[in-house]
């Protein structure tokens, strides 16, 4: 299949939409709920038709398409802990596309808690808690480690940390699709200009502000 800039910057800006939500639950202990929901929902399209229908559409990554955008053209002061995360999940990303194996029980994983969808939403706390069940088994002994940061009343309450090590799950996800798609690191210095205008482009669609 043949993917273009848009394809990419879809999926950079899933990778951006994941580390801006665990950054809300650590500091805020609250995240916008039809972004989570985007975010989980992508952990179990295996077989969609397009970059976008992993999102469930184009409406669900508008905040990550908004934040990519800003944050690649200077609008805003580039957020270096958001960059961290980015970074990181990047790297995980990487790593964890070597060891077969887990990338195997990860899959099983992920197949078996989807049928537990049919009793309840991708968000429920039984759906977010196998997931980051997931991720503490098969993603957090590797390096580099992600050292969340937050407001710790937030990051010792036990449902935030299954959301957050979930939305990691979702962002290690993304980090892959844009791999697929063609995203390198590289990239990010060299080519950030048709990233910015992809952004632009798929927001204008959208008929959002930037």
């Amino acid at each position: 299949m043949q993917y273009r800039d848009s394809d990419r910057a879809i999926a950079l800006s899933g990778i951006y939409q994941a580390a801006n939500l665990v950054q809300q639950v650590a500091r805020r202990g609250l995240v916008d709920a039809d972004s989570i929901a985007a975010n989980i929902h992508s952990l179990f399209q295996i077989d969609a038709e397009s970059v976008q229908d992993v999102y469930g559409g184009l409406e669900g990554i508008t905040p990550g398409l908004r934040l990519t955008y800003r944050q690649l053209s200077g609008e805003e002061a580039r957020d270096d802990e958001l960059t961290r995360y980015l970074l990181g999940l990047i790297q995980l990303e990487r790593k964890l596309s070597r060891h077969l194996d887990r990338l195997e029980r990860i899959k099983h994983g992920i197949t078996t808690i989807a049928q537990r969808l049919a009793h309840f939403p991708a968000t429920h706390s039984n759906i977010l808690g196998a997931l980051a069940e997931i991720y503490a088994d098969n993603i957090s002994q590797l390096s580099p480690r992600i050292m969340v940061s937050g407001e710790p009343v937030y990051l010792q309450n036990n449902d935030n940390v299954n959301k957050i090590r979930a939305l990691l799950l979702s962002g290690i996800r993304a980090a892959t699709l844009w791999r697929q798609t063609g995203g390198r690191r590289r990239q990010l210095l060299f080519v950030r200009k048709r990233y910015i205008q992809a952004c632009r482009e798929l927001l204008d669609d959208l008929h959002q502000d930037i």
